[in-house]
């Protein structure tokens, strides 16, 4: 299987404020967003909770992807994330536990409990 690109969205909380993004390493670009690694949006409004994702093998149709929601109404991105995680759950913890520990990610294989 080839590389993933994964577009996502952040929240601060249900109904908060929301981010979106794109990466090849869903778990290292989210755990940078959860530790406030760098000054920016998610730091100052403390959008952390990963609510939403969408998988993609091609790296220019992630940005795309990203871009067109980007453009999206407010309730249309809300909807979206409800379809997927109607509770707002944070979806990080599904990613990084099925990690090998070589993945050079703090927690990459750990159990999170």
């Amino acid at each position: 299987m080839g590389r993933t690109y994964i577009v996502y969205m952040l929240a601060s909380r249900k109904n908060g404020t929301l981010y979106i993004g794109v990466t090849g390493d869903v778990v290292g670009r989210v755990w940078q967003h959860k530790n406030d690694v760098y000054k920016g949006f998610t730091q100052k409004y403390g959008v952390h909770r990963l609510v939403w994702y969408e998988v993609h093998s091609d790296p220019g149709q992630a940005i795309c992807r990203e871009k067109q929601l980007k453009e999206w109404r407010r309730a249309w991105k809300i909807r979206l994330i409800e379809e997927m995680n109607p509770d707002w759950y944070d979806l990080y913890d599904d990613f990084w536990r099925d990690r090998p520990a070589s993945a050079g990610h703090p927690g990459a294989g750990r159990d999170p409990a």
